[in-house]
């Protein structure tokens, strides 16, 4: 059987229909059941100037062109497209494979069809010497942009080997956008790195992250092997790639944009997702800059690499832990997805009710339970309504000091410090340490807080009620109870997603689901999106990164000025990451263009819905999908009052809750729901400051915890403006939110 790799050349490559691409799918799966047999269909051109180079007959009229290395008997061949007759055979004859003398990567050339034999066009890579090129000086000065950073044109070809006629465009940049556009006529690995060049990034930085110094090709081997080793350069890898099985080949060539995201990575992604850690692994990074593709590719790798592996892939909620399965089957439809815990194969949940199968699948949880509540037999039903609970909790216990006694602060409290230390005793409670707790507490003060408790427990075990921290916390007890008897495990590798989120009683969970040890708990998350959580240092729950964290600071979904926007919102704040730094937003870049985000002031709410339903209309018109548009307001009252408004002005208009996202319909969500999500525009509507920040998540919580109760507020909107990959418009009537500083709109405009 011979081996296929294909490369990501959409750019270069005619676009074909559906019944072509059938025909190359047919072709393919010709080629890798039986290599001999295939022969016929397989011819080397005339006069080829390399000699590895084939042509093979998809039809009458189209022709694919691969390159053909034989090794030892072994055939491996690579896949570059398919163009029309008689092109296809002109193309091929000028076409070369080659690897890059500088930095070892793999570059596919193809042919031009003008007649010149010396002439080349590169796979993916547009005449350079195009309209762009001629609308540049060819004279390098020193007030081009990567002059004046003291790069030289010999840094661009004999450092990083790009290609001389691209570099001279570059040397002759005037700024980074203009580079950034440059950078799209070149290979994937060239665009990438003269990306990173524009945001700022060294020589030396971009030579590291592409691992242009990983794995030196070793030239005392054959053409051939040097070929098949420059496949395995991370640089090559954003091009070309091995396909494994015939619906891997038959997603590739039906999709035509070969799902860039899941078969091409970026090599500094790549790594985090094929290198091994020995313990706990941090990646952190702002919105859109890739870690839950890295986290998905992650959990398919740990289970490809070893079929026996139990891969719990969880995030927040059972939302997102839903996306994140459709991915997963998006990115390999073949993956084993695990019904339950325990078994072979990835298992997605949400953390919350990962718990509940814990204790769902335990035989004896008696002491557990003991252990967490004092009491020794498990309620029968959850409880959701915590607020409710609290109030009548703090009616029966009495006397409580007025900032103590509200439902936002004892849920809080009993998390953290008492389900989090295990706490059953008021003893217990008046001696345990409360990090992170803004309000500091004396004697008397903890023993009314935990007559209130007392009160909360006593009405459960009445009820015969649990709440989901105390499933998280016994369930964790449980495994913990496994763990010290010699037990195995229940998973090997937990991936988790959007970690920041996660409270006390979770973090518990994940360290006793998972033993320490190689690849034990990778953890993706964003200290800057924040919107549920309270801030955790990792180390005081039993998971030691020592070292072991990275940042990803690229955007690859939103343009530079929604960027710039929406970094603004956090300008000011203080965050600090899982292992109590500090967060900085200073190197966070896109390396995308686009309109500055609009600010948008209305006399009125009719004004507001008018403005909204207007600027839906032009992107409608412009060609834009439904489901693509979305407004995203602060709460779901406010969601439906825009849903009515717009649908008043004869627009279709869909709510968006815990259901799948509704198609044909334009949609409308609260910005907790948009996290995850993405669309193409975005309005952000009811930026008032009467709205945002809500006054009643800010009032709701003492005095000391209202400093951060705000920082969640701005994260939310950071979230929210993040979801946004081309136009952002915000709108409001009244006085606009102090979370938006207005200078963004300007500053935008020069980013």
């Amino acid at each position: 059987m011979a081996k296929l790799v294909i490369a990501s050349n959409s750019k270069a490559m005619p676009t074909l229909d559906r019944s072509v691409k059938a025909k190359v799918l047919s072709f393919f799966e010709t080629l890798d059941a039986d290599d001999a047999a295939s022969v016929a269909h397989v011819e080397s051109p005339h006069d080829a100037a390399d000699h590895r180079v084939r042509t093979g007959r998809v039809d009458q009229d189209h022709m694919a062109i691969l390159f053909h290395i034989d090794l030892h008997g072994e055939s491996t061949y690579i896949y570059l497209g398919t163009w029309p007759q008689p092109d296809a055979s002109r193309l091929a004859a000028r076409s070369t494979l080659r690897i890059n003398p500088i930095n070892g990567a793999l570059e596919g050339i193809i042919g031009e069809l003008d007649g010149s034999s010396d002439r080349r066009k590169r796979v993916i890579v547009p005449d350079p010497r195009g309209e762009l090129a001629r609308s540049l000086s060819r004279t390098i000065t020193t007030t081009a942009y990567l002059p004046g950073r003291e790069i030289t044109l010999e840094d661009l070809t004999e450092r990083l080997g790009v290609d001389p006629a691209i570099a001279e465009m570059a040397m002759a940049a005037p700024n980074p956008d203009a580079l950034r556009q440059i950078a799209d006529y070149g290979l994937e690995w060239e665009k990438s790195a003269l990306v990173e060049l524009s945001v700022g990034a060294s020589i030396d930085a971009v030579r590291t992250t592409h691992g242009f110094d990983e794995n030196p090709i070793d030239h005392s081997k054959s053409e051939d092997e040097q070929i098949l080793q420059a496949l395995d350069q991370p640089a090559s890898k954003m091009q070309f790639a091995y396909i494994e099985d015939d619906e891997e080949l038959r997603r590739v060539i039906e999709e035509g944009d070969f799902a860039a995201w899941r078969t091409f990575l970026h090599p500094q992604q790549r790594e985090y997702v094929e290198r091994n850690y020995n313990g706990a692994f941090r990646l952190s990074g702002g919105a859109g800059t890739g870690k839950t593709v890295v986290a998905i590719h992650r959990a398919r790798r740990l289970a490809m690499e070893d079929p026996n592996a139990r891969v719990v892939l969880t995030t927040f909620n059972k939302t997102l832990a839903l996306a994140l399965e459709a991915d997963l089957k998006s990115l390999d439809p073949s993956i084993r997805i695990a019904a339950a815990l325990g078994e072979p194969g990835v298992h997605v949940r949400g953390i919350d009710a990962l718990a509940r199968e814990v204790l769902d699948q335990a035989d004896e949880v008696s002491e557990a339970f003991q252990f967490v509540l004092g009491a020794s037999f498990p309620p029968k039903t959850s409880r959701t309504r915590a607020e409710d609970a609290w109030n009548e909790a703090i009616d029966a216990a009495g006397r409580l000091d007025a900032k103590l006694a509200t439902p936002g602060f004892l849920e809080n409290e009993y998390v953290d410090v008492v389900l989090g230390n295990n706490i059953t005793t008021v003893e217990a409670y008046t001696r345990v340490a409360r990090p992170g707790r803004g309000v500091r507490l004396s004697r008397p003060q903890r023993v009314a807080v935990w007559k209130v408790v007392e009160a909360y427990r006593r009405q459960s075990r009445a009820d015969g009620t649990i709440s989901f921290p105390e499933v998280l916390a016994v369930s964790a007890r449980y495994l913990q109870l496994r763990n010290d008897a010699g037990l195995p495990p229940i998973a090997d590798h937990v991936v988790v997603d959007e970690a920041q989120d996660l409270h006390a009683t979770h973090w518990r969970l994940l360290r006793a689901l998972v033993p320490e040890g190689p690849n034990d708990l990778f953890l993706a998350e964003d200290s800057h999106q924040r919107i549920y959580g309270r801030p955790v240092v990792l180390g005081r729950h039993g998971i030691k990164i020592v070292g072991r964290s990275r940042r990803l600071t690229l955007n690859y979904r939103t343009t530079a000025q929604n960027l710039h926007f929406a970094v603004g919102i956090l300008s000011g704040a203080e965050y600090t990451d899982l292992e109590e730094r500090e967060e900085s937003t200073t190197e966070y870049r896109s390396a995308r263009r686009g309109p500055v985000p609009e600010l948008v002031a209305c006399t009125d709410l009719n004004d507001e819905l008018d403005n909204i339903a207007s600027r839906i209309s032009d992107w409608l018109a412009e060609g834009f999908e439904p489901e693509s548009l979305a407004v995203l307001t602060r709460s779901a009252q406010t969601r439906d009052l825009v849903i009515r408004g717009l649908k008043e002005r004869a627009i279709e208009a869909r709510a968006v809750s815990d259901n799948p996202r509704p198609t044909g319909h334009v949609q409308v969500l609260t910005m907790h729901r948009s996290k995850g999500m993405e669309f193409t525009n975005v309005v952000l509507a009811g930026l008032d400051d009467a709205h945002v920040p809500a006054i009643a998540s800010i009032r709701s919580v003492p005095e000391e915890e209202r400093s951060d109760a705000l920082l969640r507020e701005r994260s939310l909107l950071y979230v929210a403006a993040s979801r946004a990959r081309d136009q952002l418009v915000a709108t409001w009537c009244g006085n606009l939110t102090d979370l938006v500083p207005t200078a963004s709109q300007e500053a935008g405009r020069n980013e």
